[in-house]
């Protein structure tokens, strides 16, 4: 069943937002700090053949799992975030951000002998010359991971949806996936994965599943390129033969997405826009898609608003959140907010 034709026939509805500022999200995964050093370029080295870059401005933001929760408050939902950092000064400094953009640490466990994933960008206008990563991606140790759980099972309790934010830095483990995921299953609390390479078929039994495409092939160790329409639908047929999750949706870059349930599934264009930098888009989308499906909004709704979303910070330089008014007035301008006399109080 195609479900493309159908997005723009419902009139909006002011209390989508409202609705929205009710939920409780906890985000789980891998967390960073963005760092960029802006500057110009006006000149080559003499001592060997690269840019000089004159800095001008240094910034640092939070990033991975924490701009989930960015994403996820500039919605207007509650964030929680869940993840484990260093005692390092990386660490401090990812303290004061959360505490700057007023997120709780309550979930953010410190660790002893992990270091805080910082990736370092050196940007020129708006071109991207180089990232420079410092990271540990190793499992955490039996120490941590139990630190991490009890983290999260104290919270679960309260929580309307959750969201695995996976980068493949040892934060997330098979067990500990199973165990939330069976946790939430018993309770009816939403899981929506954003996944990676190591952890891909871990993720049995999710509400939503969210790769790119180049993750699907990846994770199913797929040899086509997905480039044609039968051959992504036979790759989301495997991919729902071996972890069976409610809704698939598939982010196809400037293709736009593909979503999948049991009954229907369609693909939505992109829309077309001026790029400047695509870092975060994913976490744009992946936070739009949860709330929105924590509101029980249809498959069709879920993948054309996170599409329009992902879409919409794209326009922007650097690793930025999402605009709750900007994502109103294009959803209002395509007419795809859904009438939500059905959505939960």
């Amino acid at each position: 069943m195609s479900c493309q034709t159908s997005i723009n026939k419902n009139p909006g509805s002011e209390g989508f937002l409202e609705s929205i500022t009710r939920l409780r999200v906890l985000i789980i995964g891998d967390v960073m700090i963005d760092s960029y050093l802006w500057g110009k370029v006006d000149r080559i080295s003499p001592e060997a053949p690269v840019p000089v870059v004159l800095v001008n401005h240094r910034d640092k933001r939070l990033g991975g799992a924490a701009n989930v929760a960015l994403n996820v408050q500039s919605l207007g939902a509650t964030p929680i975030l869940c993840s484990v950092i260093g005692s390092d000064r990386e660490g401090k400094e990812f303290l004061g951000l959360l505490s700057k953009n007023g997120l709780s640490s309550e979930g953010i466990v410190i660790s002893e002998s992990r270091i805080t994933t910082i990736k370092h960008r050196v940007m020129s206008g708006s071109h991207h010359l180089i990232r420079l990563d410092a990271e540990q991606d190793s499992l955490l140790d039996e120490t941590e991971n139990k630190a991490l759980k009890e983290k999260l099972f104290s919270l679960l309790s309260q929580i309307d949806v959750v969201i695995f934010e996976d980068y493949d830095k040892g934060v997330l483990s098979e067990n500990l996936i199973k165990e939330v995921v069976g946790f939430c299953n018993e309770r009816k609390i939403p899981t929506v994965v954003d996944p990676k390479k190591r952890n891909f078929l871990s993720y049995k039994n999710v509400s939503l599943f969210k790769p790119n495409k180049k993750e699907l092939k990846e994770g199913l160790k797929l040899d086509s390129g997905l480039n044609e329409p039968d051959e992504l639908k036979t790759a989301v047929a495997q991919l729902r033969a071996v972890l069976q999750p409610e809704l698939v949706l598939i982010t196809l870059s400037d293709q736009g997405v593909y979503v999948e349930s049991e009954k229907e599934n369609c693909h939505i264009p992109a829309h077309k826009r001026e790029i400047s930098d695509v870092s975060g888009a994913g976490d744009t989308v992946i936070s739009v898609a949860a709330v929105c499906y924590a509101l029980g909004l249809s498959p069709d709704r879920i993948a054309a608003i996170a599409n329009l979303a992902g879409g919409i910070v794209c326009e922007y330089v650097g690793v930025v959140p999402i605009d709750k008014n900007v994502l109103l007035k294009e959803i209002l301008r395509l007419n795809l907010l859904p009438d939500v006399a059905g959505i939960a109080q």
